[in-house]
């Protein structure tokens, strides 16, 4: 099996529910139905689909990519063809990790023995507009589509995106609005966290809800890095650092500068072994000041135990510095 190029005869699109999805996925899915195609996105990740993708795996792969291949396996006779896109490096500090880039070839060579035929795209720089949108509207042409019709697959998929990214930003900015008014009429408020986590991992129920629930069960507020305005969070980064080559950690830092003196701790999730996250966060243990941090590493194991006696811990000392700490007589 290879990466198709004449995709004409599919009608049905699969969608792994893993990496780029979660951020991508109003786009992709907005894409695909209107060519007119319909959409099949893989279950949610459970033990079984965790389970399929490490079989299929080198021992190295982080969390993440095995997820993402138990996706893929989980949508073999369900749909025509696989969209797996490959989103590249090429833009100093607006790049991805390279699983993303090699995601199509990976899958492709994996599955080469089922029937999963994989359709993909090329973007190299995503900060080129102009070059992203001709990468979809090549792969609607690909598909099938006229050139006209693709790029109006490809706007009314843009203009859908933004529409998502902008509802959360806004739900966002709408908490920060009732814990400060909260605080302002009562003299408190639950403790406020900002969960700092990949999308693939902090909006993956199966990764990230032990660590959820437990904050939640521990009265906290939960809000979430990779909510926070894309473009301003980029921005943002630049005052921690200039050199960081990754978009979405940039994006994830400047998430915590802007929102640092509005939350009362921070969460870091990160899946092992990530390359990008290990240096990421230990930049942010070293050098963010003045707002208490737990770093979590999730893993394959079935153990959540753990994870929840440290959020506990870590939930008990902001309660106690919030009265006053080590300082409150």
């Amino acid at each position: 099996m290879a990466v198709l190029n004449d995709a004409a005869h599919v009608k049905v699109v699969g969608l792994p529910r893993a990496l780029l999805y979660y951020r991508y996925s109003t786009l992709w899915e907005t894409f695909f139905r209107s060519l007119g195609l319909q959409v099949v996105v893989s279950d949610p990740t459970d033990r079984a689909i965790l389970q399929a993708g490490e079989e299929v795996s080198s021992d190295e792969s982080c969390l993440a990519s095995k997820v993402f291949m138990g996706a893929v396996a989980n949508l073999i006779g369900r749909c025509d063809a696989v969209f797996i896109p490959s989103y590249a490096s090429a833009s100093p500090r607006v790049g991805f990790c390279t699983k993303y880039q090699s995601a199509p070839d990976m899958a492709a060579n994996t599955f080469r023995d089922k029937n999963l035929p994989v359709i993909s795209l090329l973007v190299e720089h995503l900060d080129n507009e102009r070059e992203v949108e001709d990468a979809y509207v090549d792969l609607g042409k690909r598909l099938g589509f006229s050139t006209k019709e693709a790029k109006r697959a490809y706007k009314a998929a843009r203009k859908a995106q933004k529409a998502t990214d902008e509802l959360w930003a806004k739900n966002q900015e709408t908490a920060l609005k009732d814990i400060k008014r909260l605080r302002h009429n009562t003299g408190d408020a639950p403790i406020t966290i900002l969960v700092v986590a990949h999308p693939y991992i902090g909006h993956d129920p199966f990764m990230a809800d032990p660590v959820l629930d437990a904050l939640k069960e521990a009265g906290a507020i939960v809000l979430f890095a990779d909510e926070t305005d894309k473009a301003h969070a980029f921005k943002k980064s630049f005052e921690f650092t200039t050199t960081m080559p990754w978009v979405i950690n940039r994006e994830l830092i400047g998430s915590i500068l802007s929102l640092q003196d509005k939350i009362d701790g921070i969460v870091l999730i990160s899946a092992f072994p990530c390359g990008p996250d290990s240096m990421t966060d230990d930049a942010i243990m070293r050098c963010i000041e003045g707002t208490p941090i737990l770093n979590l590493l999730i893993d394959a194991q079935n153990g959540t135990a753990g994870i929840q006696t440290r959020v506990e811990s870590f939930m008990d000392i902001l309660q106690f510095h919030k009265k006053g700490g080590y300082l409150h007589e």
